[in-house]
């Protein structure tokens, strides 16, 4: 099977193993061998290029408004799938004009592809296409699980809303009063207040993030639910993380430190908890022993192959 995603990212073609930023969307296209196409090439494709597409929508849509993506994608793909982008309504920010193309480019799509369960509900409901999930993967061939374990508590997020970085920060201190044991990941959106109140890694390639992760000894994640690459990065290292119950890799992975939405007083209980070493370990292996069973490359990819063979 041919199959191809396409989206703003600007390299072109299949992604080798050894690849030094394996995020999300590069790790999809490496498992399942796909050909990667940066959307303004899509229009030097032959036609029927690939059997099924899988297309990412960027954020900013403005420039597309006017192009003829979708009939430049049905003549390259026999089948065209697109996976959500960022939560499930992030795309309702955008001004009236990219939201009506971006609804009117759902409904022509033969399958939309999800993050979470709830996601599959809302564009379901929304769209009344079918709606399948495309789970977070690690291609890990190259990274050396947790085999030190640190003190430090890791904030997967700054302090805007959407990450909740404001929250994570005061459930952290629960595990450790002192605020140099806590720190926190660098986005686009981090405040530069941010810098005064505690430590931050800097921007860095995925290679290098998932193996300084290794040296932390909890996650805490409270924010918005979409690809759950930090709590699945966790559970990799089998480090326990705490966040809510709408991200699938939380949930399904990290049973023992999960709470639901807005619940704050139990993921402050539970970061005390975690300090009791037999409570620890129990996490630890849960999470290592459910990243295998759920979210292992092999299951992804028989996943996925399940999926389109039934479009």
């Amino acid at each position: 099977m041919k199959i191809g995603f396409f989206s703003e990212a600007g390299y072109e073609g299949k992604v080798p193993r050894n690849h030094p930023n394996m995020r999300t969307d590069v790790a999809w296209v490496c498992a399942l061998d796909a050909y990667h196409c940066p959307l303004p090439m899509i229009e030097k494709l032959p036609d029927n290029s690939f059997d099924v597409g899988v297309m990412i929508i960027p954020k900013k849509r403005e420039h597309l408004v006017y192009y003829p993506l979708l009939e430049h994608y049905r003549r390259v793909c026999k089948k065209v799938t697109v996976m959500q982008e960022s939560y499930y309504n992030y795309w309702q920010d955008s001004s009236i004009t990219e939201q009506v193309w971006y609804f009117n480019f759902l409904v022509e799509m033969d399958l939309i592809f999800c993050h979470n369960d709830i996601d599959l509900k809302y564009y379901a409901g929304l769209t009344n296409v079918r709606t399948e999930l495309l789970p977070t993967v690690m291609i890990t061939d190259n990274v050396l699980p947790r085999n030190e374990w640190g003190d430090g508590v890791i904030i997967g997020g700054n302090w805007v809303k959407d990450y909740g970085g404001f929250d994570s920060f005061q459930v952290g201190l629960e595990i450790t009063d002192n605020p140099d044991d806590i720190t926190a990941i660098t986005t686009g959106r981090m405040k530069s207040e941010e810098n005064d109140l505690f430590k931050h890694l800097p921007w860095m390639y995925w290679s290098e993030w998932i193996n300084v992760l290794s040296q932390y000894h909890v996650g805490v994640q409270l924010g918005t639910a979409a690809a759950g690459t930090f709590n699945l990065n966790c559970s990799f290292h089998g480090i326990p993380c705490i966040a809510y119950s709408n991200s699938n890799t939380q949930r399904i992975l990290h049973p023992h430190t999960t709470v639901e939405l807005g619940d704050i007083e139990k993921a402050k209980y539970i970061a005390r908890e975690l300090k009791d070493d037999d409570f620890y370990k129990l996490c630890m292996e849960t999470t290592q022993e459910r990243y295998e069973k759920y979210y292992s490359e092999k299951v992804f990819v028989e996943h996925f192959h399940k999926v389109v063979n039934s479009l």
